[in-house]
């Protein structure tokens, strides 16, 4: 059975760090991803990597803060949150696929698996 669950989530005072992590199990995942929903708003894609660990993929409004990384041949991933905003708030899920095509890693339909999330809150 195929399971994501994600940890590390929390409040921070803007201009702070968090680090996310998820652990997957049940299978091993080509493509894993975080998105993000703010209060009221669609889930967004936030930042993704490839099975090796070296093909990374951010929005832009995350790229120079976060970092996502991989232990190579394991299903964890991180995402280190860096100088965070107050419109980095949200709840920060995990995302697993088996497909392998890199032009899908923006894209939420084309992930299989999902994590419950985890409520990242930045206060000014």
């Amino acid at each position: 059975q195929v399971q994501l669950v994600e940890s590390g989530g929390g409040s921070v005072q803007a201009g702070g760090s968090l680090r996310l992590s998820c652990a997957a199990s049940g299978r091993i995942f080509y493509g894993m991803a975080w998105f993000r929903q703010a209060p009221g708003k669609e889930r967004e894609f936030a930042a993704a990597i490839n099975g090796n660990g070296d093909s990374t993929y951010y929005t832009d409004s995350v790229k120079g803060r976060f970092t996502i990384s991989r232990e190579k041949g394991k299903n964890t991933v991180y995402l280190q949150m860096n100088s965070l905003k107050p419109e980095d708030t949200g709840v920060y899920y995990c995302a697993a696929r088996t497909g392998g095509n890199p032009s899908a890693a923006r894209i939420s339909g084309r992930y299989d698996y999902w994590g419950p999330g985890t409520q990242v809150t930045v206060y000014s």
